[in-house]
């Protein structure tokens, strides 16, 4: 008998009982030896909730309006299963100033778009993201 030298690149092989199948369907393709890093990979991610191209144009467009005048200088975007958030800072280091939210579980009831304050009061809420973000547009009326 000859002696071998161990390798890393020798699978290690589990021996499950006669009968037994992968709970999942999308495992059972990969041999049993497979790495279990690799059978979580196989899974699908669950689904995120994620602006549209012509929503984030919508939404970059008042940031871009808003960036210009010195209101706003930074922002961060969350994509979440529930919801999609878009966070508008003053500065990187201080909470968010207005959240933009996209929550499709509301589109049938409130509206899936809503504008959030820094302090957790709803500035408006609707099913059309245009019309929810004019509450960011400042209105210059004049006074006599």
């Amino acid at each position: 008998m000859e002696a071998r030298a161990l390798s890393d690149t020798e699978p290690i092989l589990t021996f499950r009982p006669r009968g037994h199948r992968p709970a999942d369907a999308l495992t059972a393709s990969l041999p049993s030896h497979a790495d279990p890093n690799a059978r979580e990979a196989a899974r699908p991610a669950p689904p995120t909730v994620r602006f549209s191209r012509q929503e984030l144009s919508e939404i970059l467009a008042v940031y871009g309006r808003k960036v210009a005048s010195g209101e706003w200088r930074d922002y961060a975007m969350d994509f979440g299963r529930e919801k999609a958030v878009f966070s508008v800072f003053r500065r990187a280091s201080e909470c968010p100033l207005v959240r933009i939210e996209k929550n499709p579980k509301l589109a049938s009831k409130q509206g899936a778009y809503s504008v959030i304050a820094a302090s957790g009061l709803i500035l408006k809420r609707g099913a059309e993201l245009a019309r929810v973000l004019t509450v960011l547009e400042k209105r210059v009326d004049v006074v006599r």
